[in-house]
């Protein structure tokens, strides 16, 4: 068995499009902020894009949390923007979601992640789905949506 270097750096983000969709800001309503659709299970990899566009409504990232069988292992920190992020696994976090915490803890943003692999069209109207302001479906209900 190999192990996982405790701290990487992350690498640049890619030259595509971040297929994410957020909730407006303001009061939120059900179980999830919003969707994410990486390209990848390496989460690693995926962050850099998310955490630029994240950045604005958290501040500084501090903390990453997600469900440990949705992403290939990454390590424990990663160096993102000069500053250390903690890569948290979980197997009690609700399959299916990332959790991104700002520096103050109290600033935090949970998407649904959406299966890399999932159908464009259907991954499409899931995402737009957990991003409606009054969506209270959970996270079951919304991943099903993709079968």
């Amino acid at each position: 068995m190999t192990s996982v270097p405790h701290t990487v750096t992350a690498p640049a983000a890619e030259e595509h499009a971040l297929r994410l969709r957020l909730k407006p800001k303001g009061p939120t309503t059900g179980y999830v902020d919003g969707a994410w659709w990486p390209r990848s299970a390496d989460l690693v990899g995926e962050l850099p894009e998310l955490f630029a566009v994240l950045a604005v409504r958290l501040g500084r990232i501090e903390r990453v949390t997600f469900h440990l069988g949705d992403f290939s292992e990454p390590p424990r920190r990663i160096v993102h923007d000069g500053e250390r992020v903690r890569l948290e696994g979980f197997r009690s976090q609700r399959a299916g979601t990332v959790t991104v915490i700002g520096a103050s803890d109290r600033h935090r943003v949970t998407l649904l992640t959406v299966p890399a692999d999932a159908n464009p069209e259907a991954a499409h109207d899931v995402q737009m789905a957990a991003a409606h302001r009054d969506n209270t479906d959970t996270v079951e209900t919304l991943l099903g949506r993709l079968t």
